[in-house]
């Protein structure tokens, strides 16, 4: 270890960075948890530098080799650009090259055969080097590491993929004869080293004490004003958070501060960028060429030439995406923006701590939306500031999750019953039904893959569900980018606004057939946003409580989902200028719910007659599946929900609240076990809002497909008070502090 850190420049290590580094050359799969830019890359380098400038011969004679795994191709990019400078004075020792869908063919025989250090994505070790691996074999013998960075962000349905793809790559080195050491990155999370272990299905040392030097960081909470606007219903319309933040990114690259606006959507990272730079153009027209987006969809040499723009300090702000925040090593910014609350209080200091990485003062700004969740936490600054990040929630249980990863183990190499326990206790139940679906064959005492295409086809580990649409301009046939094919039908349906490097586009036709979307380049002076509608029918009741004399249930639904129509608004005020109609076709989804069902005498004790129950459920249902993501690791737009008057298979009114992912993705169980809190927290927002009938703040919803109608706010409070009444006291270890 020694000599790697002298070899590289390195003369004081902190102590979480060398604590980490001996776990590692000691042979103990480790876990480092310390905030942004506390030199987590340096803790998982030394080791894996030392052992490849060590020069010890693997068995083929090719010398060790480590794996480096980031969750975005800009990361492994950028990763592999900062380990070429620190392992320049090392010489040819080591050989670093990234392995990814952007890789030339030319080049990728050479990494195979040459390379040391491999940086890539899990999509690809999913989809390319796992069905490829007799042409890695070489590599997979002398596997001594694999880096896992970001590890936080593998939660959910594409977490569950993740952990099973590691399994994969755990049953392939077995069989190849290593034993590699997981090294892996988190900032800062709650219980790092059960997550981990959850992740790999290996057991992992926690480095958590952060021994890094930081600069102070400035956060304030800031609320857009009300304008003299109405919205749906006559409701009070805030200034968009969009507008908010066009208006400080501008202000800050007026007076030369380095600024980067993360920006939930991809819709909403080029319009804050179109907006920033019309404003800076009236003041100096050469400051408007230094603010750009950044996003996902990017054709691969345009998210490069962003990225050495950033690098160069040529852009002075930048609206993005969170394929930024998981990026690109940014340093020397001063001021971070971020439009909307991420959806978790780790996404929100990943995307602070952006700020200030050369240990200088920062600041950063959360701009609240017009949500039940960011006017909440703009008026309980301690539900930010005052409580742990979340604990990571993934399920490699999840059916639909094992069912395709057993089927492309079976494809790499034929599934044995010693393999079983790898893979988790739910292969019992899901073997028989590939068997069943012909999908594998037993003969003797293994599993084969029966068919002739690609196993690892079977699965998106993005959970995209289909392949990308590929937005093309008309005129030009030119490919301007892809949208994910879950994504395609709310947001490149016939009529949407489609934005890209900062020019406006008109989608004219939806090809679901083809995936392809036709733009033609416009200007109108709005932007589109979907409407769908939902039923939703119970398959199975796994687990139900008494709350009162109503019923808090968990278990597995059938969605049915279309997208029926879509709002234009004004860009800077939100205003709806009109709805148009669609005719797309319903999808279904089977996934996991969490309801509650409330009796009659329920409904008398908190007065709500006939006329007003279907508005109260509604309102309660839009204000719980916006403030759920305080209480488990997901955000709005993971989850959806159904109120039902009377639903025909409770035979009761109920409210729904469920996973947006097939087969769930671990939210539904995190609001059974939280419920209490979580609709204390609703009736709380709803409550404390000081609009007089429903506004966005509060019970309205920016995706409901019945236009925020029928909804009663008095009537939900109401109605949520007298529920938690029956509510009993929940367990500690169940407590949202942890998530």
């Amino acid at each position: 270890m020694i000599a790697a850190v002298q070899a590289c420049g390195i003369e004081h290590p902190w102590a979480h960075q060398a604590l980490a580094a001996e776990h590692a050359l000691d042979g103990d799969s480790v876990v480092v948890a310390t905030g942004t830019a506390s030199g987590k890359s340096l803790a998982y380098l030394v080791p894996v530098l030392s052992t490849l400038l060590d020069g010890s011969e693997a068995p083929n004679g090719r010398g060790a080799t480590a794996l480096y795994l980031a969750p975005t191709k800009a990361l492994a990019a950028d990763q592999c650009r900062s380990v070429k400078e620190l392992a320049q004075p090392l010489g040819t020792a080591v050989r670093p090259a990234v392995y990814d869908g952007d890789t030339p063919f030319e080049e990728r025989e050479w990494i195979r055969q040459y390379a040391n250090y491999v940086l890539t994505n899990p999509d690809m070790l999913h989809r390319g080097i796992l069905p490829s691996h007799p042409r890695w074999s070489s590599f997979l013998k002398a596997l001594k590491y694999v880096v896992i960075d970001e590890c936080h962000t593998y939660r959910g349905v594409f977490g569950s993929h993740v952990a099973q793809v590691l399994r994969r790559l755990r049953r392939l080195r077995a069989r190849y004869g290593a034993s590699p050491v997981f090294l892996l990155a988190s900032a800062t999370a709650a219980e790092p080293a059960v997550a981990a272990r959850r992740l790999t299905g290996v057991p992992v040392v926690e480095v958590a004490d952060d021994a890094s030097p930081r600069g102070e960081l400035v956060f304030a909470l800031w609320e857009p004003p009300l304008t003299e606007l109405h919205g749906e219903r006559g409701a009070p319309v805030r200034r968009t958070a969009t507008a908010e933040t066009a208006d400080l990114l501008t202000d800050l690259t007026v007076q030369g501060v380095r600024s980067v606006a993360f920006v939930r959507s991809r819709r909403g990272a080029e319009l804050i960028s179109v907006i920033t730079q019309e404003r800076l153009a009236e003041v100096d027209r050469s400051l408007a060429r230094r603010v750009a987006a950044y996003r996902g969809g990017y054709l691969p040499e345009e998210r490069r030439a962003l990225e050495r723009a950033l690098h160069s300090g040529e852009l002075l702000g930048l609206a993005a995406t969170t394929a930024l925040e998981l990026g690109v090593d940014v340093s020397g910014l001063d001021a971070v923006v971020i439009a909307g609350y991420p959806g978790t209080r780790a996404s929100l200091w990943q995307q602070a701590g952006r700020a200030g990485r050369s240990g200088q003062g920062a600041l950063a700004v959360l701009v609240a939306r017009d949500d039940p969740l960011d006017t909440f936490l703009v008026h309980h600054p301690e539900a930010l500031f005052g409580r742990p990040v979340e604990s990571t929630v993934l399920d490699p249980d999840n059916p639909y999750v094992l069912a395709p990863h057993l089927c492309a183990a079976a494809a790499e190499i034929p599934l044995t019953e010693e393999d079983l326990d790898l893979f988790g206790p739910a292969c019992a139940d899901v073997l028989p039904q590939l068997e069943a679906a012909k999908l594998l064959r037993r003969r003797a005492t293994a599993w084969h893959w029966t068919r002739r295409e690609r196993a690892a086809d079977l699965t998106d580990i993005r959970g995209a569900g289909g392949r990308p649409v590929q937005v093309v301009e008309t005129g030009t046939g030119r490919l301007l980018g892809t949208v994910d094919a879950g994504a395609a039908h709310s947001t490149v349906h016939e009529g949407a606004v489609h934005l890209h490097q900062g020019r406006t586009y008109l989608v004219r036709s939806l090809d679901l057939e083809d995936s392809v979307a036709l733009v033609e380049q416009a200007e109108p002076p709005y932007s589109t946003v979907a409407r769908d509608t939902t039923s939703i029918a119970i398959l199975e009741t796994d687990t139900e409580i008494p709350w009162g004399s109503g019923r808090l249930c968990l278990g597995s639904v059938e969605v049915t989902n279309q997208v029926v129509s879509f709002l234009r608004r004004r860009l800077i005020t939100g205003e709806v200028l009109g709805e148009t109609k669609l005719d797309l076709p319903p999808r279904t989804l089977r996934t996991r719910a969490v309801w509650w069902t409330v009796t009659e005498d329920q409904l008398d004790e908190a007065r709500i007659t006939p006329e007003i129950l279907g508005g109260s459920l509604h309102a309660a249902e839009h204000a719980s599946i916006g403030m759920l993501p305080l209480f488990a690791t997901c955000d709005r737009w993971d989850i959806g929900g159904v109120s039902v008057p009377l639903h025909p298979d409770t035979l009761l009114p109920t409210v729904f609240v469920y996973d947006g992912h097939p087969g769930g993705a671990g939210f539904a169980e995190r609001a059974f076990h939280t419920a209490r809190a979580w609709l204390a927290a609703t009736r709380e927002a709803i409550a404390s809002c000081e609009c007089d009938a429903g506004c966005p703040s509060c019970i309205q919803s920016p995706k409901c497909g019945n236009g925020n109608d029928p909804l009663h706010k008095r009537g939900a409070v109401r109605l949520l008070t007298v529920l938690l009444r029956g509510a009993p006291e929940e367990k500690p270890d169940d407590a949202p502090a942890g998530g």
